[in-house]
């Protein structure tokens, strides 16, 4: 025996249920920001660069959990698309930064902005005072869940 104890029936039903709703979301979520011509991963890229410019392709694969060489082609087809740009490490001329051109810097802007205003007008529309309360303190639970 492993010695690790088997879930509660009810892990194993919120598990299964969080993943399922958080699939669904993410995916209208993404069709709200009008990124339907850019791959999941490449969409991220441009939202990680967002809030931290000047990140080498091995500091994007580690953000993205993938492999140097994914991330790299990943780079590869945003740079083609003239989203973003290499460039040289002031403080060493060896590294390569991967930063947003201003094309990139815009549209990454304009998706989490559509991304969050259409999430903030579903949950006024369909959920009442009550429930978006109640969601806000759900996240901060499943926000338990990836906190090292």
């Amino acid at each position: 025996m492993s010695g690790i104890e088997e879930p509660s029936a009810s892990a194993v039903r919120a598990s299964g249920e969080v993943r399922a709703v958080i699939g669904r979301l993410r995916r209208r979520i993404r069709a709200a920001s009008g990124a339907a011509d850019m791959s999941l991963t490449q969409d991220s890229v441009l939202a990680r660069l967002l809030d931290n410019d000047g990140l080498t392709t091995s500091d994007l694969a580690v953000m993205e959990e993938m492999r140097h060489q994914s991330m790299a082609a990943t780079v590869a087809a945003l740079a083609d698309r003239g989203l973003v740009e290499r460039r040289r490490d002031p403080g060493d001329g060896r590294r390569l930064l991967i930063a947003l051109t201003a094309e990139g810097r815009g549209r990454a802007a304009e998706g989490r902005q559509a991304r969050g205003e259409w999430l903030a007008a579903e949950l006024d529309r369909k959920c009442t005072e009550e429930e978006r309360q109640t969601v806000i303190e759900a996240m901060a639970v499943l926000g338990r869940l990836i906190r090292d």
